[in-house]
C-alpha cells in the first residue's frame, strides 16, 4: 500500500469533501403528478360529512341508531380491501406496461365509481361503488413508483417532502364539498328545489365533484404526463407472454426459440440478472430489505389511522364519558389548521432535516414522539374535566399537532427506504404495490379495532385506559420494526 507522501507544504487539515449540489426537481412533470395525487384524498374523503345520514336514508339500520357506525365503518373499510386484493398486481402490471396506462385506468375506476355512489340508493350499490372504487385504484404505488424516476438521490426527499400538499388539501377539501353539497334541495332550495333529480338522489351533486375532478385528472394525465418506464411492452404481449409461460408449465420444459416478447417468470429472471433492466419475478423480490421496507410502512400506517380515526371521536365524545366534548364545526377547524401547517411544515423543513440527520434517525424520532402524542388524549380529559375548555386544554391540542407532524416525517422517510429497497430500477413499481398491499391490509382493520375499543373503554370506568394502552401497544411494533432499517440506505442495483 502506497503511503501519501507528507512535506512542510502539506495542509494538515484536508479540505472536506464538497457536498453533491442538489438537482432541480422537474416541475412541469412533478406538478403533474402532484395534481393526481388529489384525486383519491378527494373522492375518499368527500363521503365523511355525509356517510352517517346516507346510512340512515337508505334504511339498511331499521331505524337503529347503534347501527349507524357498523355500516359506515363497513363501507369505509371496503374501499382498503379490495384495494389490498389488486393493489399489487396494478402496481407490477406497470413495470411491464408503463405507469402512464394504469394511472389512467385508477383516474377512469375513481370518476366512474364516485358517479355510481352519488346515484346508489341501497347498500349493496354502495358496496359495489366502494369495491370498484378500490379495485380499480392502483395509483398510490405506481406514482410513488414515477416519483422516483423522475427525480435522483440528491433531490428525492425534497419530492416527498411537497407529497403531503395533495393529501392535506384534499383531507380538507373532500369533507368540505361533502358537507356543502350533500342534500342540494335542502341546502339551497332556491337553485335546486325544483329538481326533481336532486330529490331522488341528494348525495349525486357532492360525489359528482370529485368524480368530474378525475375525469378532469384523466384528460391532463392522457395529454401531459410523460412515461417513465424506458422498456414498455403492450398488455395484449404481456398477457401472451403470461400465457405461453402457463402453456410450458403443463407441457414440461422444451426449447426456447426466443420469442423476445414473452414475458415469462423464468426469462424475466433471466434478464433481470444479466441486465438488471427487466421487471423481476414476485418471488425474487420478496428480500430481507424490501420485507424490512415494507413491515415499517405498515406498522407507521397502522397507529397512524388508529390514531387518526379516535382523534376525531375522542374531541366529540362528552367530557364526563372520556373525551373533550366538542362540536364539529371546532373538530373541522382543528383537522383543517393540522392539514395546512402539515404540508408547510413538511415543505419547508423535510429536505433540509433529511439532509443534515439521514432518513435512520428522522424515522426514528417520529415514531418515537408518537408516544407522547397517545398520552396527549387522557391528559386533555383530565384537563377538561378540572379547567373546562380553557387556554392550556388548547395549549395541549396545539402540543398534540405538533407532534403529529413531526411523527408525519416518517412517512417520506420509509419512501425514501421502500425505493432504496428496490432489487432494480424495472422492478419499482412492484416493490411500491407489495409495501401497498400491506398497508391497505392494516388500513382495513385499523379503524374498526381502534374504534371499537374506544367504544369499550368509555362504557366502562375501569377500562378507561384501554384504547390508549392499545395505541402505544402499536407505536412499540413501529418502533421495534424501525431498529431493523439500516442507518445507510441500502445500494440498489439500478
Amino acid at each position: 500500500m502506497s503511503q501519501q507522501q507528507v512535506d512542510e507544504e502539506t495542509p494538515l487539515l484536508q479540505p472536506a469533501k464538497q457536498k453533491k449540489a442538489r438537482t432541480p426537481l422537474p416541475w412541469r412533470q412533478f406538478s403533474i403528478i402532484l395534481f393526481l395525487q388529489l384525486a383519491e384524498p378527494l373522492t375518499s374523503q368527500v363521503i365523511a360529512p355525509f356517510a352517517p345520514q346516507l346510512i340512515r336514508d337508505i334504511g339498511i339500520t331499521d331505524g337503529d341508531e347503534t347501527r349507524v357506525g357498523y355500516y359506515v365503518g363497513l363501507m369505509v373499510s371496503l374501499f382498503f380491501a379490495t384495494q389490498a386484493l389488486t393493489v399489487l398486481h396494478w402496481s407490477r402490471i406497470s413495470d411491464h406496461i408503463g405507469r402512464k396506462p394504469v394511472i389512467l385506468t385508477g383516474l377512469f375506476g375513481l370518476s366512474i365509481s364516485m358517479y355510481c355512489f352519488g346515484l346508489s340508493r341501497t347498500f349493496y350499490g354502495l358496496v359495489l361503488s366502494r369495491a370498484l372504487n378500490g379495485a380499480l385504484n392502483g395509483n398510490i404505488g405506481v406514482i410513488k413508483s414515477m416519483m422516483v424516476e423522475l427525480t435522483d438521490s440528491t433531490n428525492l426527499a425534497q419530492a416527498y417532502a411537497y407529497m403531503p400538499i395533495a393529501w392535506s388539501s384534499g383531507g380538507a377539501i373532500g369533507p368540505l364539498i361533502g358537507g356543502s353539497l350533500s342534500r342540494p334541495a335542502d341546502r339551497f332550495p332556491n337553485i335546486f328545489g325544483h329538481s326533481q333529480f336532486m330529490k331522488t338522489y341528494p348525495y349525486f351533486l357532492a360525489c359528482a365533484v370529485p368524480a368530474t375532478f378525475s375525469l378532469l385528472a384523466w384528460v391532463v394525465t392522457f395529454l401531459f404526463l410523460q412515461e417513465t418506464v424506458p422498456t414498455r411492452v403492450t398488455l395484449w404481449q404481456l398477457l401472451k407472454g403470461k400465457s405461453r409461460e402457463h402453456s410450458a408449465s403443463l407441457k414440461g420444459p422444451v426449447t426456447s426459440t426466443g420469442s423476445t416478447d414473452s414475458l415469462s417468470t423464468e426469462d424475466t429472471s433471466q434478464r433481470a440478472k444479466a441486465g438488471g433492466s427487466k421487471p423481476l419475478p414476485l418471488r425474487s423480490l420478496l428480500i430481507p430489505r424490501v420485507i424490512i421496507a415494507a413491515g415499517n410502512y405498515a406498522a407507521l400506517s397502522l397507529f397512524d389511522i388508529a390514531f387518526r380515526a379516535v382523534q376525531p371521536v375522542f374531541f366529540a365524545t362528552p367530557v364526563e364519558l372520556g373525551g373533550l366534548g366538542l362540536d364539529p364545526p371546532r373538530i373541522g377547524n382543528i383537522l383543517a389548521i393540522y392539514g395546512v401547517i402539515n404540508g408547510l411544515f413538511q415543505i419547508f423543513f423535510f429536505a433540509d432535516l433529511h439532509d443534515r440527520f439521514g432518513s435512520k434517525i428522522i424515522y426514528s424520532v417520529s415514531m418515537a414522539v408518537a408516544i407522547p402524542m397517545v398520552i396527549t388524549l387522557p391528559i386533555l380529559n383530565a384537563v377538561a374535566r378540572v379547567q373546562g375548555l380553557s387556554l392550556t386544554v388548547w395549549a395541549i391540542v396545539g402540543l398534540q399537532l405538533v407532534l403529529s407532524m413531526i411523527l408525519n416525517l416518517a412517512y417520506s422517510c420509509v419512501f425514501i427506504y421502500i425505493a432504496a429497497a428496490s432489487p432494480n430500477q424495472a422492478s419499482l413499481g412492484a416493490t411500491n404495490g407489495i409495501a401497498q398491499l400491506g398497508v391497505s391490509i392494516v388500513r382495513t382493520i385499523g379503524p374498526a379495532s381502534a374504534t371499537s375499543t374506544f367504544s369499550l373503554s368509555i362504557q366502562n370506568p375501569h377500562h378507561a385506559w384501554i384504547v390508549y394502552y392499545y395505541m402505544i401497544a402499536l407505536v412499540c411494533i413501529g418502533i421495534c420494526t424501525s431498529l431493523l432499517l439500516p442507518r445507510q440506505l441500502w445500494k440498489n442495483t439500478h
